[in-house]
């Protein structure tokens, strides 16, 4: 079974998109990331992502117990390498989101995943999105539309576009390109 890495810019859905895909296909792994950053009003350890402070994460750093990592808005990020690699190993379908430099590091070390770029139907839709979360500061959303742009720039790195004009489109097309070899 091959691994599908999901990356696009902040604010473009990924999260949605992937909730949409574990609702519909069960079957799917979605690999849970570890950041330092606090959690968001609902989001519960453990499901959305590990919340680690700075000490655990750089002593996994260091272990060498995560595929990737990266910083993004000031906080940490990174994929736990045990739990992906046994689900490879089972054969069970696995999805990892993450942001463009962890989704570098991945083609580094696993270049035959299929790599897929979320992308929104506008830039305008995009800025929309990020400052409707109402979960940053203006500085933290100036921070992230910067770094979309540059993200969006990256789109050609990748195997496969999919455009998140509907959630459940973007979902079955994800879902679609991960059955095909």
């Amino acid at each position: 079974m091959r691994l599908t890495v999901l990356s696009g810019p902040s604010g473009v859905g990924k999260g949605t998109v992937v909730a949409e895909v574990r609702r519909r296909h069960p079957e799917v792994w979605v690999s849970v990331s570890c950041t330092t950053r606090a959690p968001r009003p609902g989001e519960t350890n453990g499901v959305e992502y590990h919340f680690v402070d700075v000490e655990e994460f750089t002593l996994m750093v260091k272990k060498g117990e995560l595929l990737e990592h990266a910083m993004f808005a000031g906080h940490a990020y990174g994929t736990p390498r045990a739990p992906l690699e046994a689900r490879l190993a089972e054969g069970v379908p696995c999805l990892l989101e993450i942001e463009l430099q962890g989704a570098r590091q991945v083609r580094a070390g696993i270049p035959d995943a299929r790599f897929v770029f979320l992308a929104p139907p506008s830039w305008q839709e995009l800025v929309r999105r990020l400052t409707g979360r109402g979960t940053e500061p203006p500085e933290v959303i100036e921070r992230r539309l910067d770094r979309a742009r540059t993200e969006l720039a990256a789109e050609s790195e990748f195997d496969a576009v999919v455009v998140n004009d509907d959630v459940t489109r973007a979902a079955a097309r994800l879902v679609a390109l991960m059955d095909t070899d």
